[in-house]
C-alpha cells in the first residue's frame, strides 16, 4: 500500500479533531459572551436620579440668587444676541467694588480705564457671574466672603471674611483657545 494512503486516515482524524475543537472553543465563546451580557434590573431595584441641581432665583427686588450664594442685579442688558464668555475667554470690563459698608476698594472707572483678564483668572464669584453676562450688560454682584476672598485679608483694603459689592460692565469678550 502507497505510504501517502496510510497516512490518509490520520490526516483525516487529526482535522475532525482540529474542527471539533475549534467549534467547542466558538461555542463556548458564545456562551461566555451570552452571559456576559448585562441583565436588565427591575425599575424598583434601580437607585433613584440624582435630583437637578437647584434654580437660580429672582426676588421681587430683581435680585437673582445663584445656588453657590452668588446674588446679582441687573442694571442694564446688552443685545440680546450676545454671547457670554467661557472660563477660557478674555473680557474688558469696567467695575466699582466696595465692602458692604460703601467703602470704595478698587475702581477702573477712577482709574480711567477698563480691565482686561481672563474669565477663569479671577475670584470664583467674578467667574460665575461673568459666565452669566453678554457684552454691554452691567451688573450689580454681591459676592459672599467664600465665592470672594474667603479667609484672606487683601492689603490693608479687603478684611478676612468679607461680602464684597461690585457694579461690572462687560464691555468685550475675547474668544480664548
Amino acid at each position: 500500500m502507497d505510504g501517502h494512503l496510510m497516512k490518509l486516515p490520520y490526516l483525516f482524524l487529526t482535522s475532525a479533531a482540529i474542527l471539533l475543537a475549534a467549534c467547542e472553543s466558538s461555542t463556548a465563546k458564545k456562551e461566555s459572551a451570552a452571559s456576559a451580557a448585562p441583565v436588565p434590573l427591575p425599575e424598583s431595584a434601580l437607585p433613584p436620579a440624582p435630583a437637578p441641581p437647584p434654580a437660580s432665583t429672582t426676588d421681587a427686588s430683581g435680585v437673582t440668587t445663584t445656588p453657590s450664594g452668588l446674588r446679582y442685579r441687573i442694571l442694564a442688558s446688552g443685545p440680546a444676541d450676545g454671547r457670554p464668555p467661557s472660563h477660557f475667554d478674555s473680557v474688558m470690563v469696567h467695575y466699582r467694588g466696595t465692602l458692604t459698608d460703601g467703602t470704595v476698594f478698587d475702581s477702573s472707572y477712577e482709574r480711567g480705564s477698563p480691565a482686561t483678564f481672563g474669565v477663569g483668572q479671577v475670584i470664583p464669584g467674578w467667574t460665575e457671574a461673568l459666565k452669566l453676562m453678554k457684552p454691554g450688560d452691567k451688573w450689580m454682584l454681591h459676592i459672599p466672603s467664600r465665592l470672594a476672598y474667603g479667609g484672606r485679608a487683601v492689603g490693608d483694603k479687603i478684611p478676612p471674611n468679607s461680602d464684597l459689592i461690585f457694579q461690572v460692565e462687560l464691555l468685550q469678550v475675547f474668544s480664548g483657545l
